[in-house]
C-alpha cells in the first residue's frame, strides 16, 4: 500500500508552497513534465538533502505498465496498474502520420491526441459499455491523471516541447470526480510542466447538468463533449441509465449556458449503433433537438467487443446519416474508428487481464 504522496497531485504553485527556497518547484517541474525523470535522484541541481526529503515523502511513479497494445494505424493502447493494484487504460491515437518535404526535411510532425481515465471503473453504467461491466472502484487523483499522459509521451519520445490533445474520454465520468479532473486540467496546463494549452483539452461527459455548469464556472477553457448516443430519452434511458436523473432537457439547458469560446463549438457524441439509432427519423429528431446551439456532431462507429448485443453499423448509414445533418446546416463529421485489431474500445484491455487472472 503506498503510503508517500504522489508528487503529481501538486500544482506548481502547491509545491512551492511546501518546499523552500521555492524556486525549487520550478525546476522539480522541468524534471518531472520536461525530462521525464523516474526518481528525484536523477534530478541533478537539487541539492541532496532535498533530493532526499523529496525520496522520503513523495513518489514520482504512481503507475506502472502493465501491457501496451500497438495497432497497424499507429494507436496505442496502454494498461497502468494504480499503487493499490487496480487497472486503468489510455490510448495514444495517431491522428496525422509524420510529412516530409521533398529534399527530406520535416513538413509536418506527427499530430497526437491522447485519451486518458479519470476513474477505475464508472458508475454511470451505460448498456453498450465494457467499462461499466466491472462496477465502478474508485476516482484517480489529478496526479494518477496526469501520469498516464507523462508515461505515454516518455515511451513514445514525445518532446515536452510537442503538443498533444487530450480528451477526457477513457474509463469513467469525469464530472463524476469533478474536483481532480479539474486540478489535473490546470497541471497540464502550466506553462513550465507539459503546457497543454486547456484549449487542447476535452472533457467528455455522459450529461450530468448540474456539473456541466459547476464546470461552466470554473472557466478553464476547455472543450466540452457530450455523450449523447439518443434524442429521445426512452432510448436514452435504455441506452444510459443515468438519462433517468439527468435527461436530455437538462443536459441541453446546461450546455446553452456553458461558456464556449467564439472559435469553438460544443461537441455532441454520437455512438452510432446499427438498427437502434442509426435511422434518418434519429437524425430528424438530433436537428430539432439542437437548434439554436453552437456544436458539432461527432458520429461514432460502435465498437465491437466480445458478448456484446450491439452491432457496428453500415458505412453507408453512418453517410446518409452525416449527409442528412450536414445539408441542414448542422456540423458533423464522422470520427475515423481507431484501433479496430487491438482492444481500443473502453474497458476491453483491462477486461481481458482481469479475466486472465
Amino acid at each position: 500500500m503506498q503510503t508517500k504522496k504522489i508528487i503529481q497531485d501538486l500544482t506548481r504553485e502547491e509545491l512551492a508552497n511546501s518546499i523552500k527556497p521555492a524556486f525549487r518547484a520550478k525546476q522539480i517541474y522541468n524534471w518531472i513534465y520536461h525530462k521525464y525523470v523516474t526518481s528525484f535522484d536523477e534530478m541533478k541541481n537539487l541539492p541532496k538533502e532535498m533530493k532526499l526529503s523529496l525520496e522520503e515523502n513523495y513518489t514520482v511513479s504512481p503507475l506502472k505498465q502493465v501491457m501496451v497494445q500497438n495497432s497497424k494505424d499507429g494507436s496505442r493502447k496502454y494498461l497502468y496498474e494504480l499503487h493499490d493494484g487496480h487497472t486503468v487504460e489510455a490510448v495514444l491515437l495517431l491522428m496525422r502520420d509524420k510529412e516530409y518535404h521533398e529534399d527530406g526535411s520535416v513538413k509536418h510532425q506527427e499530430r497526437y491526441t491522447v485519451c486518458i481515465s479519470s476513474q477505475v471503473g464508472c458508475k454511470v453504467g451505460c448498456a453498450f459499455c465494457l467499462t461499466a461491466k466491472g462496477g465502478f472502484m474508485r476516482n484517480l487523483t489529478a496526479g494518477e491523471i496526469v501520469e498516464q499522459v507523462r508515461l505515454i509521451k516518455q515511451d513514445n519520445n514525445i518532446a515536452a516541447n510537442r503538443r498533444v490533445n487530450l480528451v477526457y474520454m477513457g474509463m469513467g465520468e469525469p464530472l463524476d470526480n469533478l474536483k481532480e479532473v479539474v486540478k489535473s486540467v490546470k497541471v497540464f496546463a502550466d506553462v513550465d510542466g507539459m503546457a497543454i494549452a486547456t484549449h487542447r483539452q476535452t472533457i467528455s461527459t455522459s450529461g450530468l447538468s448540474s456539473k456541466i455548469e459547476k464546470l461552466g464556472r470554473e472557466e478553464l477553457g476547455v472543450n466540452l463533449a457530450i455523450s449523447l448516443h439518443a434524442v429521445d430519452d426512452d432510448l436514452r434511458e435504455t441506452l444510459m441509465p443515468i438519462n433517468k436523473a439527468y435527461n436530455i432537457k437538462s443536459i441541453i439547458d446546461a450546455v446553452k449556458k456553458f461558456p464556449v469560446n467564439d472559435r469553438k463549438r460544443v461537441m455532441f457524441e454520437y455512438l452510432v449503433i446499427k438498427d437502434v439509432n442509426d435511422d434518418i427519423s434519429a437524425a430528424k429528431k438530433l436537428l430539432s433537438l439542437l437548434d439554436g446551439i453552437k456544436s458539432k456532431v461527432n458520429l461514432i462507429y460502435f465498437n465491437p467487443y466480445g458478448g456484446t448485443e450491439f452491432k457496428r453499423p453500415s458505412e453507408m448509414d453512418m453517410k446518409k446519416f452525416q449527409e442528412y445533418l450536414t445539408l441542414r446546416g448542422l456540423h458533423c463529421t464522422i470520427r475515423e474508428s481507431k484501433g479496430l485489431d487491438i482492444s481500443a474500445a473502453c474497458g476491453q484491455l483491462r477486461e481481458q487481464e482481469t479475466s486472465a487472472i
